[in-house]
């Protein structure tokens, strides 16, 4: 994946760029027991509203049920002590392109945050050290071409002026500027091929039919009587 140079953006832009609630949940923690339901099962708190921005806090499933049943709830999961969101959550709300993806228990997640880097001499650290990919924050090997390990790299990518963006708007006209353009090209490519072949049929000589001359008629013989 090619990497755009950085380029130097205002306040107003990165505001512009990214989603007012996405930098506030990358910076709350999960994964603890809700003060108002401490007596009920469900009362860990690993869900995040994107509605309630004045609020900003995690919530628990009672929680999410009570209050938030019509609000846009992302759910965060954790996986070897890290946070992480499943793409078909995030893929709907933010632009995710340039993040990498990572299949954990059947399903493609994202990171939150950077994590600590792979030391020693384990099987993780010869993965470090064979990968050609980095990420482009935190230089942490990937396993594919993508340019951020997490999605908290590619915010740190953006307030440090990279040129990349969060909004699905951007996706959308790329989306819409690509499918006019293989239209274009389609259509042309069939009115040349329709050209052609008006041409082609011009220039195809029918052959003339030829007559049949009528046979001679033969001479009828009777079989002889016995």
């Amino acid at each position: 994946m090619e990497r755009d140079d950085p380029v130097k953006i205002t306040n107003d832009t990165e505001k512009d760029i990214t989603p007012p609630w996405l930098e506030p949940m990358l910076k709350i923690k999960f994964f603890h027991n809700c003060a108002i339901h401490l007596g009920l099962r469900r009362k860990e708190c690993n869900f995040y509203c994107t509605d309630c921005l004045e609020k900003n806090r995690a919530i628990c499933n009672c929680c999410k049920d009570e209050e938030h049943s019509d609000h846009h709830v992302i759910q965060i999961r954790k996986s070897s002590y890290h946070e992480v969101v499943r793409v078909t959550d995030m893929a709907t709300k933010i632009n995710v392109s340039g993040i990498h993806t990572y299949i954990i228990n059947g399903s493609d997640v994202f990171f939150l945050n950077e994590r600590p880097q792979p030391k020693g001499v384990g099987a993780a650290a010869g993965k470090n050290a064979a990968s050609p990919y980095f990420c482009a924050v935190c230089c942490r090997s990937l396993l594919n071409n993508f340019m951020y390990c997490s999605i908290g790299c590619k915010m740190a990518w953006i307030k440090n002026g990279g040129n990349a963006s969060f909004l699905l708007e951007e996706v959308k006209e790329k989306c819409d500027s690509n499918r006019i353009g293989n239209e274009n090209g389609s259509m042309s490519k069939d009115s040349g091929e329709g050209e052609e072949g008006s041409s082609a049929a011009k220039d195809v000589k029918h052959p003339v039919p030829r007559l049949r001359a009528r046979p001679r008629k033969g001479i009828p013989c009777r079989s002889p009587f016995f």
